[in-house]
């Protein structure tokens, strides 16, 4: 059960080429996180897949569907919750939804769509007068009032405090719940680390990686660290780890993509040569350090 299928995509602005040739799946009921620098085509890519946006070449299957076709069919199973959106502030959250309610054939149960994205205690308060988070959760309500089978969110925690964005990320862990499917733009790598099954970075207009996070953080190019503060006097590492330590200020840092060797040496060195080797530590690369390493971007991706 596939949702979205893109095959050899590619799409030219002149001579200039943004996106060239890619390839990708969502399966059905994945939070699917699309990452990306600036200009790296993430935002090409995206909107060609909503509908928005015409490709030169390639396959894209949305549901089934040709997006570039604008087919009503389609149109009712997706949601598109954009960085901003624009509501009345004067009508309630419960009117606002119902608003939106109207307008499709099998709409979502109102009280249902309020509770799934965390607003029944604001039910019957105006817009106006919701704070950012809510009113970023009301967005995500309206797309949700037409019931679709997939979510396109557009880096939906921007400018959120630490409280807020661990809210929405349980309203997006509901959604899944509900058996959506998240086509999710993000900045915070930690938040794709945290709410994604799948990831895909594109850079150059290419996917230069994909997989889960875990995997992602696996790779080659993003070996185990290890930590530690070697005591003066304690004389030389042993040569092996040696050759991949750097020390700086009294730290030593060692990079290895055999942690288990690495760590039974060093330890057994250390209790050897009666050596303390104070807080250390052992510690996997995160999806942020992939993200940098792959792209060469410490900016972030787009936004």
């Amino acid at each position: 059960m596939t949702a979205i299928v893109v095959e050899d995509l590619r799409k030219s602005y002149g001579d200039v080429e943004a996106v060239r040739g890619i390839s990708f799946s969502v399966e059905q009921g994945q939070v699917f996180a699309f990452l990306g620098p600036n200009g790296a085509g993430k935002t090409t890519t995206v909107e060609i897949c909503e509908g928005f946006r015409k490709r030169t070449a390639g396959r894209v299957s949305v549901l089934g569907h040709d997006p570039a076709k604008g087919e009503r069919a389609l149109k009712e199973r997706i949601g598109i919750v954009l960085q901003a959106t624009s509501v009345d502030l004067f009508q309630t959250v419960a009117e606002t939804v119902e608003q939106y309610r109207r307008a499709y054939p099998s709409p979502r149960p109102l009280d249902e769509v309020i509770e799934v994205v965390g607003l029944k205690e604001k039910r019957n308060v105006r817009v106006g007068k919701l704070s950012g988070g809510q009113q970023r959760r009301l967005d995500v309500a309206v797309e949700l009032a037409g019931d679709p089978q997939l979510l396109f969110l557009d880096e939906p925690t921007t400018g959120f405090d630490p409280a807020a964005r661990r809210g929405a990320w349980d309203m997006i862990r509901n959604l899944r719940g509900l058996g959506k499917t998240i086509f999710l733009t993000t900045h915070y790598m930690d938040e794709a680390q945290h709410l994604a099954d799948e990831v895909a970075i594109i850079n150059n207009g290419e996917i230069v990686a994909q997989g889960p996070p875990s995997t992602l953080g696996g790779r080659d190019i993003a070996a185990t660290r290890l930590r530690f503060r070697l005591a003066e006097g304690a004389g030389e590492l042993p040569e092996p780890l040696r050759r991949e330590a750097t020390v700086s200020a009294g730290i030593v840092e060692l990079t290895t993509d055999d942690p288990t060797r690495a760590l039974h040496a060093l330890t057994g060195w250390a209790v050897q040569q009666g050596v303390r080797l104070d807080d250390l530590e052992v510690s996997r690369p995160s999806l942020e350090d992939v993200y940098l390493q792959i792209t060469g971007h410490e900016e972030g991706v787009e936004s």
